[in-house]
């Protein structure tokens, strides 16, 4: 038993004070308890809060960043970006995949991500050929994982089409391509081998209506563990709706409504386009809407109606997405300043009185934590994983601050630079804002990207 002390820490949505942690040997809350004296336990400067979930992530499209900005034709749009995506995955191997991989989470964990859904069709060699491992690549991002420390919900990509209607896949697609015999052989194997693998978890993605069947999905859910998280892209572009309604007559989120029963399981990543009737609808079955305000910004993709979502007591979470750039609080910030640009107005997803920042904060954690490991609690309680992250006490945006605005600070005053410590699983992975191993992480991607260079 390891035993934590903190001065203030924010424990399930609230601020608490002279906080004693006890971290059973396997990385999880055995006791917190608040107005504690410290007694033998480690005492660390600083506020803590709960590590944040990033629930939707691609890995390689880190070493992306930048590589999309290169001004276009007035109608630039998402379609565009995804071309340069598949000119870049001409040149990626698994090597050069997992130490942009290794570089990636490291990031994610100083930004104080504790997990990531890595939301992954990278599966087969260029020009479409499987690795003699089948596996191959999913390995790679588990091993990235283990590496850095951060948690992990592999979600192996179902993708198929390059349209609604089961259109044939173009060239540029044949990395991703597996029918859904060879997909769930894929799951199944990965079960397998992540079994003995703490910190790892294995969810199903349908990537998308448009790169999926209707049978294909059913198929997927008849099969598939009914514990096992569900991830699906959704009407994230308007180009996706109209062509959505155009094929079934239906909106994309009314139609998957329609054909499967959506519950807490499933993670509607992007859902920016829906309707009132929508919201409701996915609001009442307790899914989760992915948000990646970064990623949604930099695509032009439009904005999620958060605040109307919130007023149905809906769920949502954040994650990093295309990782052209990695923060957990400039995802809230960006998230909250969409609305005020919007509406005209300040303050507008917490519920009044209340700081803004602890609001997004929780709420994010909460659906985050939901989607990656179903069943499991959020936050800081007994029986969950003790993840947590510090804060440092003497960062600009945070000194003179009173608790309840301290988030306010980081979120909305802050950056990366505010993470001090970072713990996954009771264990430090992050310590005075360095990763444990970051400097071999750094040496070998910087080799990696210096040779991707010369080749683009």
């Amino acid at each position: 038993m390891i035993k934590h002390f903190f001065d203030f820490a924010f424990v399930q949505g609230k601020w608490a004070q002279n906080v004693l942690l006890s971290i059973s040997a396997d990385g999880t809350i055995n006791d917190i308890v608040s107005n504690s004296p410290a007694g033998d336990a480690v005492k660390h400067r600083g506020y803590m809060v709960p590590g944040m979930p990033n629930l939707h992530s691609h890995a390689f499209q880190r070493a992306m960043a930048g590589l999309g900005e290169l001004a276009g034709p007035s109608d630039d749009t998402f379609w565009s970006w995804r071309r340069v995506m598949y000119d870049f995955l001409q040149h990626l191997g698994p090597d050069e995949f997992q130490a942009i991989a290794d570089q990636l989470y490291m990031e994610m964990l100083k930004a104080g991500f504790t997990s990531v859904g890595e939301f992954h069709y990278l599966h087969h060699q260029v020009g479409g050929a499987p690795y003699s491992d089948r596996l191959e690549m999913s390995h790679r991002v588990i091993a990235a994982a283990e590496k850095t420390g951060i948690g992990l919900t592999l979600l192996p990509v179902l993708y198929s089409y390059s349209g609604f209607g089961a259109q044939t896949p173009s060239s540029g697609q044949g990395r991703f391509i597996n029918d859904v015999d060879q997909y769930l052989a894929l799951v199944e194997a990965l079960n397998t081998a992540s079994k003995e693998k703490a910190g790892v978890c294995i969810g199903v993605a349908p990537h998308s209506l448009r790169a999926t069947s209707q049978e294909q999905i059913k198929t997927v859910l008849d099969v598939v563990s009914a514990d096992m998280p569900i991830h699906i892209h959704i009407a994230e572009q308007m180009k996706e709706v109209d062509d959505c309604i155009a094929w079934s007559g239906q909106r994309p989120v009314e139609w998957l409504a329609n054909q499967v029963e959506l519950d807490e399981r499933w993670c509607l990543v992007h859902a920016t386009h829906v309707t009132e009737a929508e919201i409701k609808t996915i609001a009442t079955a307790g899914a989760v809407v992915g948000l990646c305000p970064i990623t949604e910004a930099n695509l032009g993709d439009g904005l999620f109606p958060v605040n109307q979502f919130m007023n149905e007591k809906g769920s949502w979470g954040i994650g990093s997405d295309s990782n052209i750039n990695i923060s957990s609080a400039e995802e809230l910030r960006t998230l909250e300043y969409g609305q005020r640009l919007l509406h005209q107005k300040r303050t507008l997803i917490a519920e009044p009185g209340r700081s803004n920042g602890d609001y997004l904060y929780d709420a994010a954690c909460r659906g985050g934590r939901r989607v990656l490991n179903p069943g499991q609690k959020a936050g800081l309680q007994i029986g969950t994983v003790a993840d947590f992250v510090i804060l440092k006490d003497d960062h600009p945006a945070l000194i003179g601050k009173k608790p309840s605005q301290i988030l306010d600070g980081w979120i909305f005053a802050g950056n990366n630079e505010v993470v001090k410590e970072v713990f996954v699983r009771g264990k430090q992975v992050v310590n005075d804002g360095h990763h444990i191993q970051e400097d071999s992480i750094k040496e070998r991607f910087q080799r990696v990207m210096t040779d991707l260079s010369h080749k683009l």
